[in-house]
Order: structure tokens, then C-alpha cells, then sequence
């Protein structure tokens, strides 16, 4: 009998840490997505390109920090400390997210074809972007500031632009979703810049960095 009740009081507490395990599984919030890329509308400003012959781009994979290479978003809390929000995520790992946002970002600029994954057509002039994200810093109700770091180089004559490029963007209030549009805003201003450094090449200029 000792054994039975013994038995029965396991019993009932495996089903009792059991439940409480699912309740707590039950409460938590589903986890959200955002995206870096902004719309095509926005991203072109209404801006419609230059006819003229096709622009190939080849957006390398973008070099991050290591505390942002995750698929959760990374925030500012105090001058030493960040949050990992681990419900707030990108829809890719975070340097995905960026390069894709990037190269999305200068093709609709340029009106140019992104060949990262297709490889460029023979005898076709491409502009080889190489980008690191040097640091970002992202307070929710304050501002986001990246600094942007990239090389252009054209594929024929190896011509290239180096330029560095600090954008700081407003955060408009303390929802994540602030945060992330603020931060769609940063990339796009380093896209202009990009698309601008392809322009120049394109003309026989030096590169003119935006600062």
C-alpha cells in the first residue's frame, strides 16, 4: 500500500508540473516579424530611373556585429546595456535581412537587376557592393544610428568607391514597430548613397561620399 500511495502522489505531481508547463507555454506571446526592406514606394521616393542600358548590381553578404547576427531584434536599454527581444524578430537572420533590404533597396533605385544568386551575363558590365554594418544602435523612443561602411567596384575596369556613411534616424515613440521603421529609413538613406556611388561609375566620376 506504502508503494501505491507513493506511486499516486508522483503521479499527481508529474500532472500537476504537466499542466503548469502548459499553462505557461499557453501565455506566452506569439512571436512577431518585421522586415527591413521598405516599400517599393518608398524606397524610390516616387523617383522613376533613367532609361538606358540594363544595370547588373552584386550585393555581397553584409558583414554585422556579432551581438546583431540573430533573428531577434537588438535594442538599446541604457548606455551599457541592450535587450534581446526574443518575441520581436526579423523575418530572416538579421544580415539576410539587411543585404536583402540593400540590394532590393539600389536595384529599384537604378532600375538595375540584382545577379547575387544568378551570376552575371557574359560581356555585361556589373557593380560588385560589398557592405559592412560598422555598428547600430537602436533606442526605442529616442533614435536609431548606424553607421554603414561599403565598396563599389565596377566588373570591367575595376574601378571602385569606397565611402563610410552615418545615418541617425528618429524613433517616433516606444513601440517596436517605431523602431523597425526608423531603422527601414537608416537602410534606405545608405541605399541612396550606394546608388549614387553605381551612378558616378557609371559615369567615369569619383565617388562622392555622403559623409
Amino acid at each position: 500500500m506504502p508503494n501505491h500511495k507513493n506511486n499516486s502522489l508522483k503521479s499527481l505531481a508529474a500532472a500537476a508540473l504537466a499542466a503548469a508547463l502548459l499553462a505557461a507555454c499557453g501565455s506566452s506571446p506569439p512571436a512577431q516579424f518585421y522586415t527591413l526592406s521598405a516599400p517599393a514606394s518608398a524606397s524610390t521616393n516616387g523617383a522613376i530611373p533613367a532609361q538606358g542600358p540594363q544595370t547588373f548590381i552584386e550585393v555581397m553578404p553584409v558583414a554585422v556585429p556579432d551581438r546583431l547576427a540573430r533573428p531577434q531584434l537588438v535594442v538599446r536599454s541604457d548606455a551599457t546595456r541592450v535587450d534581446v527581444l526574443e518575441q520581436e524578430r526579423w523575418s530572416s537572420p538579421f544580415n539576410s535581412e539587411l543585404r536583402d533590404a540593400l540590394a532590393a533597396g539600389v536595384a529599384s533605385r537604378l532600375g538595375a537587376i540584382d545577379i547575387s544568386r544568378s551570376g552575371r551575363p557574359a560581356d555585361q558590365v556589373s557593380y560588385r557592393i560589398a557592405v559592412e554594418l560598422r555598428d547600430l544602435d537602436a533606442v526605442r523612443g529616442g533614435q536609431v544610428q548606424a553607421s554603414f561602411g561599403w565598396t563599389v567596384t565596377r566588373s570591367d575596369d575595376r574601378r571602385s568607391a569606397v565611402c563610410r556613411m552615418t545615418v541617425v534616424e528618429p524613433v517616433a515613440g516606444g513601440a517596436v514597430g517605431d523602431v523597425v521603421l526608423a531603422m527601414q529609413k537608416a537602410v534606405s538613406g545608405a541605399a541612396d548613397a550606394i546608388a549614387n556611388n553605381v551612378k558616378a561609375l557609371q559615369a567615369g566620376q569619383g565617388a562622392k561620399c555622403a559623409g
